[in-house]
């Protein structure tokens, strides 16, 4: 934002007069200067706009008059005498020039509390991480102020320079606290591996599980108060958690994984849900308070800037309200949507229940069914045992029998004998037989099908026409 300002104007006499005016931010004033046509020649106007304005030197005329003028909000900018053709642009930079004033002031109240900062910094021998937050808590609040556009860039480079030096010493006595914690931890580190191999050795041989899963447990304790690095913590907690499964495996046998049903997992990021939108109600509130208390402080006020201050320290507080407000909207219509969800799937896992149990009745009825088939087949198995013995005394029979003439007349066969008798009852035998194998695949495959109590009727009836069938044979025969 530019602190000068060159125009034209005229005097009391309507005399035609260049303005120059500067701005002095940190005295809150303005030095006005006037020359007048007659001595401004023909380069003056285009010296001041194009050096004096971008802050390279001048040399004025002689002949210039200069008034210096306190910068105000409610008296003018230039004298009664003075008149310029574009008065919006004086009245616009005394407002911008006003706002520069308080951008200045704002600068010295943080150039004043980095440097105190800055003097603490420097005595220390150690690292403090008090001061390290103190240093951050610092420099967000400039770059709230940065963010805002209420400093200007010179001002907040001035300020970024001399805090990353002190971040940069801070961090160099990290590094050396750090190069401490690391050896500590280490040294940590080589004590629960060496303990936790011994344990692993007892697990293999399964010797006093009890004992071992107590041994644990006091690591574990152990291990939680023991300072480490985030890289060491991680490789030992994998190794302690691996062997409390290992013991409770061994104790108890394998465990099922639980809660990692879509109800479960749903239950769970719903209770994470409520547990976030509680502390961001807690987190408004606790803005709220801060709200009200910057409210009061900016009544009892000392000064002008202190009261702008906690104004601005307001509207920050203000936005923050306003975005974590906006976030809690979100987060209470996922509440919602998640509602909806658990519904859902409360109705989905119940029509599964009932799926399932209709399910394990129908496999129950199938394996009944296998199992009267399997009963079936080993009992025709058993009947045609029966009848292939007697076909075996038949054959036997046959072979004793005297030869027949062949010029002798054949004698009439007789009933149950002879090689026709033989050849009828394998027939017999045969077909029923295969009768009886095809029945047992048809009856198999409508079982198969889900078609249980069909097939069971099948079966019957197939049962009961081929024992008629061999019953209209045997009256035949």
């Amino acid at each position: 934002m530019k602190t000068k300002l060159v125009l034209w104007g005229t005097n009391e006499k309507d005399e035609r007069v260049l303005l120059a005016l500067e701005l002095r931010p940190n005295n809150n004033k303005v030095d006005l200067f006037v020359f007048p046509e007659n001595i401004t020649g023909n380069d003056l106007e285009k010296r001041l706009m194009d050096d004096w304005r971008l802050g390279r030197e001048v040399e004025f005329p002689e002949g210039y008059t200069s008034h210096e003028r306190n910068l105000s909000a409610s008296e003018p900018l230039l004298p009664d005498e003075l008149k310029v053709e574009r008065g919006d642009i004086i009245q616009r930079a005394q407002t911008e020039w006003h706002f520069v004033v308080l951008s200045a002031k704002l600068n010295d109240v943080y150039q004043s509390e980095l440097s105190e900062i800055k003097e603490k910094i420097e005595k220390l021998k150690s690292y403090d991480s008090k001061e390290w937050e103190t240093l951050k808590s610092f420099w967000n609040k400039v770059q709230d102020q940065m963010r805002e556009r209420n400093l200007f860039r010179e001002h907040a480079n001035s300020l970024r320079d001399t805090t990353n030096k002190l971040f940069d010493h801070l961090k160099k006595l990290r590094s050396t606290l750090d190069e401490e914690f690391q050896a500590q931890s280490k040294e940590g580190a080589e004590k629960f591996q060496t303990a936790l191999s011994g344990i692993e050795e007892k697990i293999v041989k399964g010797l006093n599980l009890q004992g071992l899963f107590n041994d644990l447990k006091d690591l574990q304790r152990e291990f939680k108060d023991t300072k480490l690095t985030r890289d060491h913590r991680a490789k030992i907690w994998e190794r302690l958690d691996k062997a409390f499964k290992e013991v409770k495996e061994k104790r108890f046998g394998p465990q099922k994984d639980q809660g990692s049903s879509p109800s479960d997992r749903l239950k769970r990021r719903y209770e994470g849900l409520l547990s976030a939108i509680e502390k961001m109600q807690r987190s408004i509130s606790r803005d709220k308070g801060d709200l009200e208390y910057q409210g009061r402080l900016i009544k009892n006020s000392e000064g002008q800037l202190e009261a702008q201050i906690r104004q601005a320290k307001t509207k920050m507080i203000e936005e923050r309200i306003r975005s974590k407000e906006e976030k809690l909207n979100e987060m209470l219509s996922t509440k919602t949507d998640l509602e909806k969800r658990i519904a859902s799937q409360v109705d989905k896992d119940k029509a599964a229940a009932e799926k399932a149990k209709k399910r394990a009745a129908q496999e129950e009825a199938k394996a009944k069914a296998k199992e009267k088939i399997a009963a079936k087949i080993e009992e025709d198995k058993a009947a045609r045992s029966d009848d292939a013995e007697a076909l075996e005394k038949a054959a036997l029979a046959l072979k004793g029998k005297p030869k027949v003439d062949p010029i002798a007349p054949k004698p009439e066969p007789e009933t149950g004998g002879g090689v026709e008798a033989l050849l009828t009852a394998v027939g017999t035998s045969m077909g029923e037989a295969l009768e009886d194998v095809i029945d047992t695949v048809k009856a198999v495959a409508e079982v198969v099908s889900d078609k249980v109590e069909d097939a069971m009727d099948d079966l019957k009836e197939a049962a009961e026409a081929s024992r008629k069938e061999r019953a209209k044979r045997q009256e035949e025969e």
